[in-house]
């Protein structure tokens, strides 16, 4: 950490043992709670705004939990919890799906379990009326897409399928839930438009630590498309400055895909390794800008995104890295020439149908084989 933010941290755990009266509490486990009150107390006593109060709440939390005297809150366990356990581990070891989905799966479920009213929040009592009900209201006053329900319902249906099987829960739900119709293709995900790609790529160019970390973060995902955890994870070893090559390792797979490191991508890392990125022990590339000094997040990429495409002033459905992922493999087949597969590979997408929707952007150029231009700015890249 930077001395200031150091002196910063000692003025507060000061504050904190004089107003939780530490030295008079050898020993004592203090609740969450407790925290929470002092922090609120002290931030009034003294004057203090929100922001320091929150200071002094962290601060403290983080400090009992290091010294050992945090009382943990007691939270009841989530009353599915063992079913979706097991569950869990059905799709893990039986149906060898990947961790992402096997956690996003088991939210989903979880989720929509918890808006059931089932006495006593038990399974063999859920009836189909309930999950209808559920649904109706997951669908009331412009709530979740047709798209989110249809892999809801097929989640649910996954779920109860297993719970049946094993007697947990009644017979015949999972065939009693109906799925809403999807239409093949029928709606092309939308994202910015390439010029707007490039003219948010402009409003980085500035010489601030968070321009230059933001134009290195932005260039990958315009260029290779990828996913939030797949930049989060990238590493200092994954890219091979000799022979000019990136290896991503994939998010949803766990497939290791390899790029050709495209010019101007690799002055923009470099630029925000030599004069942007602080140091640390932490392998990954990208890291906060203040200290304690960590890697960033999937949500942190996600707000990074969003703040430059927002500046655009373009009303987008979608602002964060899913909408540059879009924008390319546009781009790629609009003007690009690429082939289907190629696209494909390049998105890594391991089912050529998760990228059969873009085959409407423009299906003359599909069959065009052209140089890939990308004004200028940025280069052509495609999986090797």
């Amino acid at each position: 950490m930077a001395r200031n933010t150091l002196i910063d941290f000692a003025r507060y755990l000061l504050a904190i043992a004089e107003c939780l009266h530490l030295s008079k509490r050898s020993g004592e486990l203090i609740s969450v709670a407790e925290v929470q009150r002092t922090a609120a107390a002290w931030a009034r006593r003294q004057g203090r705004t929100d922001t320091a109060q929150t200071a002094f709440h962290f601060l403290a939390l983080r400090w009992l939990g290091f010294l050992g005297r945090l009382k943990e809150s007691s939270s009841a366990p989530h009353p599915y919890a063992a079913p979706l356990a097991a569950y869990a581990d059905y799709m893990r070891d039986e149906r060898g799906l990947s961790a992402v989905t096997i956690a996003k799966r088991c939210w989903a479920v979880q989720d929509f379990l918890k808006r059931l009213k089932v006495p006593e929040a038990r399974l063999d009592r859920i009836t189909i009326a309930d999950i209808d009900a559920a649904f109706l209201a997951m669908t009331a006053n412009g709530g979740l897409a047709r798209s989110t329900l249809n892999v809801r319902a097929r989640g649910l249906q996954s779920f109860f399928s297993y719970t049946e099987v094993r007697g947990w829960s009644r017979a015949g739900l999972a065939a009693a839930i109906h799925v809403p119709r999807i239409y093949a293709q029928e709606s092309l995900p939308k994202g910015p438009s390439w010029q707007e790609v490039q003219a948010t790529l402009r409003m980085t160019e500035g010489d601030r630590p968070g321009d230059v970390r933001a134009s290195a973060i932005l260039m990958l995902f315009a260029v290779y498309a990828l996913r939030a955890r797949e930049v989060a994870r990238l590493r200092l070893d994954d890219i091979d400055w000799e022979e000019q090559v990136l290896v991503i390792s994939g998010d949803k797979t766990g497939r290791t895909r390899t790029y050709p490191l495209a010019r101007p991508v690799g002055d923009a890392i470099l630029r925000y390794l030599k004069g942007a990125r602080p140091r640390s022990s932490h392998r990954q590339v990208f890291l906060t800008l203040r200290a304690p000094f960590r890697p960033l997040t999937g949500m942190a990429l996600y707000s990074i995104v969003a703040k430059n495409t927002h500046n655009l002033a373009v009303p987008l459905s979608e602002y964060g890295p899913r909408s540059f992922r879009h924008a390319c493999a546009t781009h790629l087949l609009n003007e690009g020439g690429l082939s289907m597969k190629e696209v494909g590979d390049h998105l890594g997408h391991r089912d050529p149908d998760s990228t059969q929707t873009y085959a409407k952007v423009n299906l003359a150029s599909l069959r065009a084989v052209s140089d890939l231009d990308l004004g200028g700015k940025l280069c052509a890249c495609t999986t090797s």
